[in-house]
């Protein structure tokens, strides 16, 4: 009898060394997947702020005499297709198709804008303007920190990706709905977040 009495409790102690372990692991995938979302918020708020400048950059560029029509046109639409892509904002995607189609309708419009720009350096008159030069700042700062902070995402997502996988999450993860999260392709070279500098006014020696 007490030989039974010592095993039930081992067991026992046993069970509540595996619940106590399952708990801290729930509460510690919750803290991470919500740190990736709120991550991707951040993501999305750099995105936005790029995209707020590109009316009045549109504008200012439209007003320079036979600035060629395509490109204008070219940043318009990219523009018009990042907003067909619907995501939410809220909470980091999982669906690494939805993550891919987004990247690449942004990677678009960065290579319109970036196009725009070196098209604007024909025009004197219009890189000279304080507006432009501002516009031509903003756009600067928000491509480097669009760098920056798709890297933290990054981040965060392959370490929650890496924890659902830990014993003992791996056991329950599926069963709380903790799913994968999809991050951003690397592109090659990018160990490190370029520094996006558009310096169109200096002078050539």
């Amino acid at each position: 009898m007490k030989t039974l009495l010592i095993v039930l409790g081992l067991l026992a102690a046993l069970v509540g060394i595996v619940a106590i372990a399952a708990i801290g692991s729930y509460n510690g995938l919750v803290n991470r997947s919500q740190a990736v979302d709120a991550q991707w918020a951040q993501v999305q708020n750099v995105y936005q702020r790029r995209a707020d400048l590109i009316p009045n950059l549109v504008a200012t560029v439209s007003g320079a005499a036979n600035f060629e029509k395509s490109t204008l046109t070219e940043v318009t639409s990219a523009r018009a297709s990042v907003g067909q892509v619907k995501l939410d904002p809220s909470k980091a995607p999982t669906d690494a198709a939805q993550l891919a189609e987004f990247e690449r309708a942004q990677g678009q419009l960065s290579t319109a804008l970036s196009r725009l720009l070196v098209v604007a350096e024909r025009y004197p008159e219009l890189t000279a303007t304080g507006n432009f030069a501002t516009l031509q700042s903003q756009l600067e700062g928000s491509e480097n920190r669009i760098a920056v902070e798709r890297g933290r995402f990054n981040d965060l997502a392959r370490d929650y990706n890496s924890a659902i996988k830990r014993f003992p999450a791996v056991i329950f993860a599926g069963m709380f709905g903790f799913q994968p999260k999809a991050y951003f392709a690397a592109k090659p070279g990018a160990d490190t977040p370029p520094e996006v500098k558009f310096d169109f006014g200096s002078k050539k020696p």
